[in-house]
């Protein structure tokens, strides 16, 4: 059974957040669960949900209460003292904190104890401590965060979404390797497309990096289905299945995603409230704005792989809920059991 390595600690809500989506994904997808983190927190967390169950939340929305025998599980604990906070420089806090969550959840996969992690917490923490405590795979210059996001057809894949603010063509052309490796092993797309984020379709658009980025991708010999660029415009058409760009623009990307969804959704909340009218049409929309609330909800695809390292880390948002750390785990797994990793590394040798 696969063995999935969650730091408790991490994240805005955790532990009460963390322990209840391993939980859950225990339950759902039949893996075993390392928790990482103070274990008196950890046991307090456990023995609530053993006496009260777990509730069922899906994008904000409450489901039911379920009962839960932990002794049906493979749930253990591995105790870490220490915390990274996420003003911590996160080089400094590796090396200081050696007993927190994180690293010892790292360390947990780079003994073999677990086959992967799940992190909500300080994202620099954890990406610095799967690069020095699992290393980069062969052939990866620098490690990327892969981030799911919806369109009108199906997910596309942007990377990097933040872990390194600047980039060489030659980054930006192993990301779009592993990008479409991983599309075609967890995702199961076929012949991924990959297109280059840029100003312009044309391909003398954009600065030196998109430019030299575009050459490389072009005359790629290994079978890369490149598309050319991609407007951000273009993101939520569907049409690109890979999209590579340095980490600095993928975050502001990504960050404006969530900032404009997030604006559009209280937008309609509050118009829906208005007066009698609006709440009785709000109340008739409400099975409608659920469906399309799961569409877009980040919750969905849990979290970041970040692809490059020796190992399976996935980072989730600092917000996360039960649900997304659920999904996270969920992704750890079809990352592990596809062998993304193996596949990424079979084409530099």
């Amino acid at each position: 059974m696969i063995r999935i390595a969650v730091d408790a600690m991490g994240g805005d809500y955790a532990p009460k957040a963390t322990v209840e989506g391993a939980v859950w994904a225990a339950i759902d997808y039949n893996v075993a669960i390392e928790l990482v983190g103070r274990e008196d927190d950890i046991k307090q967390e456990l023995d609530r949900i053993q006496k009260k169950g777990l509730k069922i939340t899906r994008g904000g929305f409450f489901e039911q209460k379920i009962k839960v025998d932990l002794s049906k599980l493979d749930i253990k604990i591995t105790n870490a003292n220490e915390i990274i906070e996420m003003g911590e420089a996160p080089g400094q806090a590796i090396r200081k904190k050696r007993n927190s969550s994180i690293v010892l959840a790292v360390q947990a996969v780079a003994t073999g104890s677990s086959q992967a992690i799940v992190a909500a917490g300080s994202t620099g923490a954890a990406m610095a401590s799967s690069l020095f405590g699992l290393g980069r795979l062969p052939g990866i210059e620098r490690p990327a965060i892969a981030v799911t996001l919806p369109t009108m057809k199906k997910p596309f894949i942007l990377l990097d979404a933040g872990a390194n603010s600047s980039c060489t063509p030659e980054m930006l052309y192993q990301f779009a390797v592993m990008g479409t490796t991983f599309a075609k092993n967890v995702y199961g797309y076929e012949n991924p497309k990959v297109g280059v984020l840029n100003i312009g379709e044309e391909a003398g658009k954009g600065n030196e990096l998109v430019q030299a980025t575009y050459k490389m991708l072009e005359e790629n010999t290994i079978g890369l289905n490149f598309i050319g660029n991609i407007e951000g415009k273009e993101l939520f058409q569907g049409n690109c299945d890979v999209i590579v760009c340095d980490g600095f623009s993928g975050n502001l990307v990504l960050k404006t995603i969530e900032g404009c969804s997030s604006m559009l959704f209280k937008m309609i909340s509050q118009e829906f409230k208005r007066d009698p009218l609006s709440i009785i049409i709000g109340m008739l929309a409400k099975p409608f704005m659920k469906r399309i609330y799961k569409r877009i909800n980040y919750e969905e695809y849990g979290g970041a792989l970040l692809l490059g390292v020796k190992g399976i880390t996935i980072i989730s948002h600092g917000r996360s809920t039960p649900y997304a750390i659920k999904n996270a785990v969920r992704v750890a797994k079809e990352a592990v059991e596809s062998e993304v990793n193996r596949k990424i590394s079979e084409l530099y040798e």
